[in-house]
């Protein structure tokens, strides 16, 4: 299984993103897929995680009502709708997968494949 994140750029606070995941090779139904991001020097964070078959997304509340997480099993492709953009949404943005117990969906270590990225800028 490899993933491609894309979809990061540069954009105004306020404005709108959507990052997308695409998936190679077959997820397994029981796999979540996260996103997680870095921002300019600090750890990477979990930002939300939803079921690959299943659905039930889960948000940080940093991003909690203004990003939503969904995914299109026919397309393999997960996506992370970004609205209201902050300055301090500033990061690089990764996307996830594996075989997640639901204690453990915010952890970075539950997650076995990993996307290389996407950097996404929000200009004050």
């Amino acid at each position: 299984v490899q993933l491609q994140a894309s979809g990061g750029g540069l954009v105004q606070t306020g404005g709108s993103l959507r990052l997308t995941c695409a998936v190679s090779g077959q997820p397994r139904s029981g796999f979540s897929v996260g996103w997680f991001r870095q921002p300019p020097g600090k750890e990477r964070e979990f930002i939300a995680t939803n079921r690959w078959s299943a659905g039930y997304p889960y948000y940080a509340d940093t991003v909690k009502g203004r990003f939503t997480i969904s995914r299109d099993i026919s397309k393999k492709t997960s996506y992370l709708q970004m609205n209201s953009l902050k300055p301090e949404d500033t990061a690089v943005y990764y996307c996830a997968l594996g075989n997640v117990i639901a204690s453990t969906k915010t952890y970075q270590s539950a997650y076995t494949y990993w996307g290389q990225g996407t950097l996404v800028t929000v200009s004050s």
